[in-house]
């Protein structure tokens, strides 16, 4: 895992090798390991590299790395698991290789395929810049999921990359001014959305896109993989449960197995829920030792599985690592939450997932996440939630607008927005406002502007009939937004701000195919989600170790506010503060900490919304 930065210079100005090493010193955690910049003989272009070393520790992996024939040099972030297959391919038809890296590997595909026809060729997780000198063209590129984060921004004279914010504000000339639609549409989804990013000049590069551009600025987007291609039509020919069951074990299996390749010590995270259970079993299964696993646990009742977690892990025989975490642990990480993350995120479980990183790297570089199995097999409760609410539209307004109201009242958040979301007559909007937390009234009474949102892409994939039913649509519209702008991100910077690596073998891409084509019946039946996931997950650890309640990866928020946090409420979200700062309302901000503070409303999602974008602005804008 690595981080990677570099330029296009458009104009006269050529900034140099100084920019560069300025870019890559401001990314160093994720690559602490080794650096190195490249630079073309007329300085137009430039690329920075900080390495983590996973594969290939030698210096015939460091980057950024020229081709044999030096026409293009690559600077890369991820790892592409099946490289050993490629690189087999490749020695087949005359290409020769230094040393063993996957770096290696991509930088001679793309030589001989085209960068259009390697990357569908491989399997993994990726971020790369690749300067064609040939072509005089530098191809910026995302893996389908969307696993690596990149960003493609404009500065006067520059078009600017890399892989998280902070590089492109090394740049003296980049401007740090705040996308205020941005700004709303973090407010919404607690996450700020591609293609959007927390500042007007900066982009986010989306998954399975890769971007041509040109010296003189241009810029070309071009999808590579969309996942609606793959989505089930009902034209499949019938297959067998039995046959179902089989091809998914077989491609989970192989996806796992790819991921335990390494030349650094690996592990993985568990939870003792659904998704990571099935990871560690598989690298159990393929391993011939005791796999590492890690788990955190919190002392407050409801927020810790560690229990859960320890006894799949001796059902399993791993080598189990379990470290209980206090309250002051977690909450010495909330002014941490800026520079980890580079712009706004209030996805709390971004503090336990930083907590049982910094405990993992503590014994291994790479750990394994069970990430993307809800998305995939309709896991989450909200699914259900969607179904029941589109049939509640077939009661008239008049009825049920009363009923509503009422529930609104109750000061508990999901019931709450549950209660309000079904005041829509709009399937898009009900489950919009089922997983946002500002209904647009309440945006317009914190933000100055509240502007349109239908061109997001959440609408753009609700309202895409190819989906299919409400279930299915919001299924899809969850792998296309929330999936990698809140999940994978999450995980990313919380693993990346302690150096470590984390895989998600579930979103490997053919797994990923698998389930868009799975009928629902084996995703939901009889009220059990993840069906035919589970089936795969029951062959390997015993049910009465899993059946139990969804429970999130979370903390309590809600207690914090009102008490340990409150100082932070008191420093931040002041009325003078607010009205100095000028992205806000005062009397808007004032009310959400009121109504959570006395008990009239649950407001713990706003309020650490909130709370979190005061505490970035602070970092980043002061």
């Amino acid at each position: 895992m690595c981080g990677i930065a570099g330029f296009i210079a458009t104009g006269a100005h050529r900034p140099g090798k100084e920019l560069l090493w300025k870019m890559g010193d401001a990314m160093v955690p994720r690559g602490p390991d080794a650096k190195g910049v490249w630079l073309s003989g007329d300085g137009r272009v430039g690329l920075s590299h900080r390495r983590l070393s996973i594969i290939d520790l030698t210096e015939t992996g460091a980057q950024p790395m020229e081709g044999s024939d030096g026409l293009s040099v690559l600077s890369y972030n991820g790892e592409v698991f099946n490289y050993r297959e490629i690189r087999k391919q490749l020695e087949k038809v005359g290409h020769r290789f230094r040393g063993d890296s996957d770096t290696e590997v991509v930088l001679a595909a793309c030589r001989e395929w085209g960068v259009g026809g390697a990357v569908p060729r491989f399997i993994g997780m990726f971020a790369f810049a690749l300067w064609d000198e040939q072509a005089g063209k530098l191809y910026l590129v995302r893996d389908r999921l969307g696993i690596k984060p990149l960003f493609l921004a404009r500065a006067p004279g520059l078009i600017l990359f890399a892989s998280t914010l902070k590089p492109l504000l090394a740049c003296p000339s980049f401007s740090r001014e705040v996308d205020r639609e941005a700004l709303q549409y973090y407010l919404q989804f607690q996450y700020v959305p591609a293609p959007h990013s927390i500042f007007r000049h900066a982009r986010k590069v989306l998954p399975g896109h890769m971007m041509e551009v040109l010296p003189d600025g241009n810029v070309r987007d071009k999808e590579y993989w969309d996942l609606s291609r793959h989505w089930r039509t009902g034209l499949e020919p019938a297959r067998t449960e039995e046959e179902y069951l089989e091809e998914l074990a077989s491609l989970l299996s192989s996806s796992v197995r790819y991921r335990l390749v390494s030349d650094v010590p690996l592990g993985a995270f568990l939870s003792g829920g659904i998704d990571s259970s099935l990871t560690v079993a598989l690298m159990q299964q393929a391993s011939s030792m005791p796999v590492k696993t890690f788990s955190i646990g919190f002392h407050e009742k409801g927020y810790d599985e560690s229990g859960y977690a320890k006894e799949v892990a001796k059902h399993l025989g791993t080598d189990h690592h379990e470290k209980m975490c206090t309250a002051a642990e977690a909450l010495a990480l909330v002014r941490k939450i800026p520079d980890a993350y580079d712009e706004p995120f209030a996805d709390s479980s971004a503090i336990p997932t930083m907590l049982v990183s910094e405990f993992t790297r503590q014994h291994v570089t790479v750990s394994l996440s069970g990430d993307g199995g809800d998305e995939l097999f309709c896991g989450y409760p909200r699914y259900d939630w969607v179904r029941q609410g589109e049939a509640a539209m077939g009661v008239p307004a008049l009825l049920r607008r009363p009923l509503c109201m009422l529930l609104s009242r109750i000061p508990v958040h999901k019931v709450q927005r549950a209660a309000e979301s079904l005041l829509y007559d709009d399937p898009a909007q009900m489950y919009y406002h089922t997983v946002g937390i500002f209904e647009r009234r309440r945006m317009g009474e914190i933000i100055p502007e509240v502007s349109d949102d239908s061109h997001l892409s959440y609408f753009r994939t609700f309202r895409d009939d190819r989906w299919g039913g409400i279930v299915e649509r919001a299924m899809a519209t969850d792998i296309r937004t929330y999936l990698p702008d809140d999940i994978l991100s999450k995980v990313d910077r919380a693993s990346m701000a302690f150096s470590l690596e984390a895989r998600v073998p579930l979103l490997d891409h053919r797994v990923v195919e698998f389930a868009a084509r799975l009928p629902m019946e084996y995703k939901v039946r009889g009220g059990e989600t993840k069906y035919l996931l589970r089936k795969v997950l029951y062959r390997l650890v015993p049910r009465e170790l899993l059946d139990r309640p969804k429970m999130g990866f979370g903390i309590p928020v809600n207690k914090w506010l009102r008490n340990e946090l409150r100082p932070l409420l008191d420093e931040y979200l002041g009325a003078d503060r607010i009205r100095k700062e000028g992205f806000l309302l005062p009397a808007g901000v004032s009310r959400v900490v009121d109504e959570h503070l006395s008990g009239r409303q649950d407001n713990q999602y706003r309020l650490w919304a909130l709370l979190v974008f005061a505490l970035w602005r602070e970092r980043y804008l002061a």
